[in-house]
């Protein structure tokens, strides 16, 4: 489970890098509607397992991976549409996207330290 969870961390905090390429490109191997699907990815999928519905804190950590893949979405629907500006600033300290993938990380953080 502690691999599956530091994959999870990986892989969610690597998003920003991802939306900042397709600012900056206006393009991205991942489509608005994958990026909003929180069961496309690796540990959406996981978590709808008997392992992941075991875990502590399950429904919480469930609601900020859905709204992670929500705001994420959006700012990549932003990016690829060309609207560079609205979505550098939907990516800005504090902004909902970086709260989101702090509380998704740190949450998965603390379940691995538990483990």
């Amino acid at each position: 489970m502690i691999e599956t969870i530091d994959k999870a961390i990986w892989a969610h905090s690597r998003w920003k890098i991802h939306l900042k390429q397709a600012i900056d490109t206006g393009k991205s191997n991942f489509t608005v509607e994958n990026t909003g699907n929180p069961h496309a990815c690796v540990f959406g999928q996981w978590l709808e397992s008997k392992d992941g519905k075991n875990l502590p804190d399950y429904n919480t950590i469930v609601e900020l991976h859905n709204n992670f893949h929500v705001e994420a979405s959006n700012i990549l629907d932003l990016a690829l549409k060309g609207c560079a500006s609205e979505a550098t600033a939907k990516m800005q300290m504090g902004c909902k996207f970086n709260q989101l993938t702090a509380k998704l990380v740190n949450k998965l953080a603390e379940i691995g330290k538990s483990q």
